[in-house]
């Protein structure tokens, strides 16, 4: 959060909401500034709709709130930073999403093991994927072939590309 309020993007008041959301399979989401006018940007966060959600019926551990915070706020920062952001874009997205994935943990052994993902090497890489491909086929401008297309065309630049943090973490 203090990376993105240097980048220029501070965070309103009511940006995360915790809720019960009435899925079994989403943890939580990022709601962007989608449909809103070319001129709009996200430094004027008081006119933009930015909003995380904490689905509370699927989270059993602290460290799973701060792994999808972070993962959500990936993306919050990818919106500010990124001109033109536009997730109808596969390619946007596609890079989003192998950035929250790769960057908040979520890709970590021990929770690919309690996923029934048991590969000992190369597994945080294929899981980064795996995942970015799982939530660019929900979005229902990149579906089939478009959403591994992007994946692919995007995955060195977006995987290397570590902001708001020095390093992987």
């Amino acid at each position: 959060m203090e990376r993105m309020e240097k980048a220029g993007c501070p965070m309103p008041p009511g940006m995360i909401t915790a809720r019960n959301c009435g899925t079994a399979d989403k943890n939580g989401s990022y709601g962007s500034r989608i449909g809103l006018s070319a001129n709009e940007t996200f430094p004027n966060i008081a006119t933009v709709y930015v909003q995380i959600t904490v689905c509370c019926e699927e989270i059993r551990y602290k460290d799973e709130i701060t792994q999808l915070l972070i993962h959500e706020l990936i993306h919050a920062y990818d919106d500010c930073v990124v001109k033109d952001m536009d997730w109808k874009n596969c390619a946007h997205h596609a890079c989003s999403e192998i950035r929250a994935n790769h960057l908040s943990g979520d890709c970590h052994y021990k929770r690919e093991l309690l996923r029934g993902f048991m590969k000992m090497r190369g597994h945080e890489q294929e899981c980064v994927k795996r995942r970015a491909l799982m939530s660019l086929r929900n979005n229902p401008h990149c579906s089939g072939t478009a959403a591994k297309d992007a994946v692919e065309a995007v995955w060195s630049i977006c995987y290397n590309d570590t902001r708001p943090f020095d390093r992987a973490p």
